[in-house]
């Protein structure tokens, strides 16, 4: 999807507060480098900073869903998903260290300008938080998400109401994009703690498209996640990350920076 169309697309989606985001992007499997033609629906992400009123007031709006899918079929290659979060509530997500959250820092603004006042701001706050969110206990989150995916995969967990790929399973034995998933997320997590960033698009982007290609055995994806396990509690033992992140600085910063924004924007 080209930059341009980013912002078209949300505005036909028809979010209220088009002028208040400060950071898009395209997610999923292009922001990881393993996207296979013909074979995933384009995800947008963002961030906004909503009006006074719907933070302040009774009718909150922290959280922006649509699809072009009808909810009730599997989205196809040519879907869109959007998902937007309110700055707020972004930043409690990736407080508790969620991957997808946590995506939100390294991710390139796609933005037209990227010189916008908007861009801009994004960039400065991003500056910011990674210094204040990115922590230890991040690896709990990554490593609970690889744990329940290798259960449901090894028959060990029940496979749940929602994500199953039964087309997956039927041609390869099992679903291989989870098992992509699983080894993209450890070795994010383990470059998380050893060099205290996330590089998008992977550099291991070649091993993710061979297991989702179908190109790995069920039992190699194990022995590959078994070992990326271990790699990655030996990096977070001796990562220099506090444990936790500073909630309180957090707290500081977004509640500053909601000022900051609404009195640029003539709010207050």
């Amino acid at each position: 999807m080209t930059i341009g169309t980013i912002e078209d697309t949300i505005e036909q989606a028809a979010f209220p507060f088009l002028e208040h985001l400060i950071h898009l992007f395209v997610g999923g499997s292009e922001l990881h480098g393993a996207k296979v033609k013909g074979t995933d629906d384009t995800d947008i992400y963002g961030l906004f900073i909503e009006p006074p009123d719907k933070i302040l007031g009774l009718e909150h709006f922290e959280h922006f869903v649509w699809s072009t899918s009808n909810n009730e079929e599997r989205n196809m290659s040519d879907d869109i998903d959007i998902t937007l979060y309110s700055l707020r509530k972004w930043a409690g997500m990736a407080m508790k260290g969620n991957p997808t959250a946590l995506h939100f820092l390294f991710a390139r603004n796609q933005f037209i300008h990227s010189n916008s006042p908007r861009a801009i701001f994004w960039g400065e706050l991003c500056y910011k938080m990674k210094e204040l969110v990115i922590a230890k206990s991040a690896s709990r989150q990554f490593m609970g998400f690889v744990d329940a995916q290798m259960g449901r995969l090894l028959g060990t967990r029940g496979i749940g109401k929602k994500g199953q790929r039964p087309e997956l399973e039927n041609k390869f034995g099992y679903d291989v994009k989870a098992g992509m998933h699983s080894v993209r997320l450890l070795n994010e997590c383990i470059e998380l703690m050893s060099r205290h960033e996330i590089t998008l698009p992977r550099p291991e982007k070649e091993e993710l498209i061979a297991i989702r290609s179908g190109n790995w055995s069920l039992s190699a994806l194990k022995l590959r996640v078994d070992e990326l396990f271990i790699e990655l509690q030996a990096e977070r033992d001796k990562s220099s990350l506090p444990e936790e992140p500073d909630r309180a600085a957090v707290s500081q910063l977004v509640t500053q920076t909601y000022l900051d924004y609404w009195k640029r924007m003539d709010f207050c």
